[in-house]
């Protein structure tokens, strides 16, 4: 009698590794970009040589290093208030990735939550999430997130609220659509005909197979809540003063912009350079996720 061998899956350093192998250079430096990111926010508070709140009016408005007037210590120059610029861009991109990575998760959770419901339930509740969802799209977000934020104030508590709710049609949109898709293939009959109830028919057989969209859609989300999160903040109905985020920086800056742009420049690449490498990664873990493409 033959035993059936079960090939083991591979470890996540060794599928890590292997994608890291199939990436092109651009995606390897946009990989090297996020990861220099992620490491700068979590270690801001080893890596700030100054406290970013602390204000010395004495050293106010110094440029960066390497200019006349900089002072000793302040590598990327000072604020309106002597505030450290490296030291607040640290605690800034800090933030700001934790309320963007917040709220997109919170949106993922919610609209695949509802989604799969509408594709499975069908009828009157299918009906309903997706009026819901067109009524979402209908309305320019911003207006809604500025009235949330004017009526329930600027804790961080409503800023994740806001920025979760944004975007959650895309997710709710995406999973009706492949659970739809997927309701009428071979294998959920088969799953059916099994006895396999909804529950488990959702866990085992569609969670699975939507990886792909929604791990681009959560990329998509990721940098444009990173976006939204920078226009409240640049309008200031963000995060308040003394706290720092990317865009409350860019946004108090930008009156000192023709006489001192270095409190601009710093905390505007951090978001561009976000953007760029969530986008790109996007691509890289799509390509992971895919089991078709694993395939291949």
């Amino acid at each position: 009698m033959t035993h059936s061998a079960t090939v083991p899956a591979p470890s996540l350093p060794a599928a890590a590794y292997r994608l890291w192998r199939g990436a092109d250079p651009i995606q390897k430096a946009a990989i090297l970009i996020g990861l220099t990111l992620v490491s700068l926010a979590i270690l801001a508070p080893l890596i700030a040589p100054f406290d970013p709140n602390s204000q010395s009016l004495i050293a106010r408005l110094r440029p960066p290093l390497g200019f006349e007037r900089a002072k000793a210590g302040f590598l990327l120059g000072t604020d309106e208030l002597g505030r450290d610029v490296f030291s607040r861009s640290l605690y800034g991109l800090r933030l700001t990735l934790m309320l963007a990575g917040l709220g997109a998760t919170l949106g993922l959770m919610i609209g695949g939550t509802l989604g799969l419901l509408a594709g499975i339930a069908g009828g009157r509740t299918e009906a309903s999430i997706m009026a819901a969802v067109d009524t979402q799209i209908a309305v320019p977000f911003t207006l809604v997130a500025l009235f949330l934020l004017a009526i329930l104030g600027s804790s961080i508590e409503v800023i994740v609220l806001v920025l979760g709710l944004a975007g959650w049609e895309q997710y709710a949109r995406i999973v009706r659509g492949e659970v739809k898709r997927l309701m009428n293939m071979p294998f959920i009959e088969a799953a059916r005909a099994a006895g396999a109830g909804p529950l488990r028919i959702a866990r085992h057989h569609l969670l699975p197979n939507i990886v792909s969209p929604l791990v681009v859609q959560f990329t998509l989300s990721l940098s444009n809540i990173v976006l939204l999160e920078s226009t409240l903040s640049f309008l200031g109905l963000g995060v308040q003063p003394p706290t720092a985020t990317l865009g409350s920086m860019v946004g108090i800056g930008r009156d000192y912009m023709p006489t001192a742009p270095w409190i601009v420049i710093a905390p505007a690449m951090m978001i561009l350079l976000i953007t760029f490498a969530v986008q790109i990664l996007g691509d890289w873990l799509r390509d992971g996720a895919d089991v078709r493409l694993r395939a291949r």
